[in-house]
């Protein structure tokens, strides 16, 4: 009996584990389409993980959302562009590039150009800097005398 009951215990955890399933479009087509749009979109949460992949709250809504307009027959293009109006180009994983998103796109090659100018520099600073050790006749003469006994 306390057997029984240890095993009972034992898989209480992974029976408690179980989740609630996935909403799922009665359409196999449809339900693709949503999540090969949700792969390009971003979590607004997670920030890092797209909508498809991530297991947040509002991740779920918004998936349920793009489901619903695309069940009305909206396009990829305008459910992104409802959702860029929404919440802004953040959502997107590939920002388009403007005014506003120059320093993004182009910020990490600037900085990559300025890091390279000052090694370039630092090392000819250094070359200059080096110079051959000038020894005194005694000094050479005590390092012969060293170095032949």
């Amino acid at each position: 009996m306390n057997k029984v009951l240890i095993l009972l215990f034992c898989l209480l955890p992974v029976v408690s584990y179980a989740g609630v399933a996935k909403d799922l479009a009665e359409d196999p087509v449809l339900e693709k389409r949503m999540v090969k749009l949700a792969q390009d979109l971003r979590c607004l949460v997670c920030q890092n993980e797209s909508l498809a992949s991530s297991r947040s709250e509002l991740a779920n809504d918004l998936r349920q959302e793009v489901r619903e307009q695309m069940q009305k027959g909206m396009s990829d293009q305008e459910i992104i562009d409802y959702l860029v109006a929404r919440y802004g180009d953040y959502v997107l994983f590939d920002p388009p590039v403007k005014s506003y998103t120059l320093l993004l796109w182009y910020g990490p090659f600037a900085l990559l150009l300025i890091g390279l100018i000052g090694l370039v520099f630092q090392l000819r600073n250094r070359k200059t800097k080096i110079s051959e050790p000038h020894l005194s006749d005694e000094d050479a003469k005590r390092a012969a005398d060293l170095l032949n006994t």
